[in-house]
């Protein structure tokens, strides 16, 4: 049994060996595949931070940073610039699949990897800089913004010649854009690359400099993918403007349905969860926040209309304030389009919250006129059947119950077993007086 023993553990540290050996025999070792699409947001940033820092304790040969983004904000850029720049393994930024864009600051951050690759038929340059709403900046601080953003490409693209300085600049400048061949023609991009695979094949034995000088070795790499956890999908979804808008919608519907109904908790907690994770997104997207007075108008004017019934007249105006709000809130001209939010969404929206205050209300008025049905005024109006003789009070009995009745006139004289009709409440006694006074054949109900 002893002998069985050492054979299995001499086999095992054989294989153990051996498996390594082969790989690395192969070439390659691994490198990581990051994926990045959409606008720049907070997100992507620590995706990014959190891709590189995996990468280099796992000892990866190098990061493939792939990007499909219209940009976002120099604040974003420039902290996923130095996240490329200081990382300690190559970054290859690799703009894909076909048609994707490098746009705006993701044009900066395309040229900030140690090594840059476009997909066929896509696109990169227009980063001439604009306000967080998307509007022209002012001559002076266009100015100071260009020369920062140009001087920064300085440091970036002054290694791949004059001719691809200045179309660089010119992208700054004049928001000039190109496609991958005319950068690969300039000397902006080192490859164009149908996939993954091409690329890991193109980038095969070319130096770089990662905080020192070394020879990529990817012919035969292993490529892991490193995707967003679950935190950073569900923060992502939070910076999409439908999405933000459904929640502000739902979380002031709730919030006011707590405030005219106390006593439950329900559509409070709802009401305050919604509320604050659209204030997150609220608080990254481009917005113009003159857009919330409409929003909060109309929600006041639905509950004004339920408080005191209008026939649906405020509810209309609170309709036409809820959409008014949305779309100066999300879609003012100069926000960007993919910053923008759904017109048939919003319109949608608007009209089933009108025609569900529309419903309420209907309940409401209806409440108001129905007559009562319970307790001692439901009865008035019927008829009932005396249990006794009136001198002037006694019983009646209706519905299956006995009542103490007075007569509504003491000279009226009622026997036992007579019907008598219920006119009116007194206290805690019905008043009566004989069925054929009004002379009614009504039967009782």
């Amino acid at each position: 049994m002893s002998r069985r023993i050492v054979i299995t553990i001499i086999s095992l540290l054989f294989i153990a060996l051996i498996i390594p050996m082969s790989v690395n025999a192969q070439g390659g070792g691994r490198v990581f595949l990051l994926e990045a699409t959409g606008p720049l947001t907070p997100t992507m940033v620590e995706y990014l931070e959190r891709g590189i820092k995996q990468a280099e304790q796992e000892g990866g040969e190098a990061l493939i940073f792939q990007i499909d983004t219209p940009g976002g904000s120099i604040d974003l850029m420039n902290r996923m610039v130095q996240a490329i720049r200081g990382s300690h393994i190559p970054v290859v930024v690799y703009v894909a699949p076909q048609g994707a864009i490098a746009g705006s600051a993701g044009t900066i951050i395309t040229f900030s990897g140690h090594l840059a690759a476009m997909a066929p038929e896509t696109a990169i340059g227009a980063a001439s800089p604009v306000g967080m709403q998307g509007e022209d900046l002012g001559d002076t601080i266009e100015a100071k913004e260009k020369e920062i953003l140009k001087a920064t490409i300085r440091g970036l693209v002054a290694p791949r010649g004059e001719e691809a300085m200045n179309l660089a600049e010119a992208m700054i400048d004049s928001a000039k854009a190109v496609s991958a061949q005319e950068a690969l023609d300039a000397g902006l991009i080192d490859f164009i690359a149908d996939d993954i695979e091409m690329l890991l094949d193109q980038i095969d034995g070319r130096k770089v400099d990662a905080h020192g000088e070394r020879v990529l070795d990817t012919a035969n790499a292993i490529v892991t993918e490193i995707r967003q956890n679950y935190i950073e999908q569900f923060l992502q979804v939070l910076t999409n403007p439908n999405i933000v808008f459904l929640l502000l919608s739902v979380g002031v519907q709730a919030i006011l349905i707590e405030i005219s109904s106390p006593g439950g908790w329900i559509a409070g907690f709802i009401g305050v969860v919604c509320l604050a994770l659209g204030t997150y997104g609220l608080g990254v997207l481009p917005v113009n926040w003159f857009g919330l007075i409409f929003v909060l108008t109309s929600f006041v004017l639905f509950i004004l209309e339920i408080k005191a019934p209008t026939h649906g007249a405020l509810t209309v105006a609170g309709l036409a304030s809820f959409i008014i709000g949305f779309l100066v809130l999300f879609n003012s001209p100069s926000t960007p389009s993919f910053w923008r939010v759904s017109v048939p969404l919003v319109v949608g929206t608007g009209i089933a919250i009108a025609i569900g205050f529309l419903a309420i209300l209907a309940f409401v008025i209806r409440a108001q006129i129905k007559p009562v049905e319970v307790g001692a005024m439901s009865l008035v109006g019927r008829t009932a059947e005396a249990r006794s003789d009136f001198s002037p009070g006694g019983t009646v009995q209706v519905g299956g119950e006995l009542w103490s009745a007075i007569l509504e006139n003491e000279d009226d004289e009622i026997t036992n077993g007579e019907r008598v009709d219920i006119i009116g409440v007194d206290g805690i006694r019905l008043r009566v007086r004989p069925l054929n006074q009004k002379g009614s054949t009504e039967s009782e109900r």
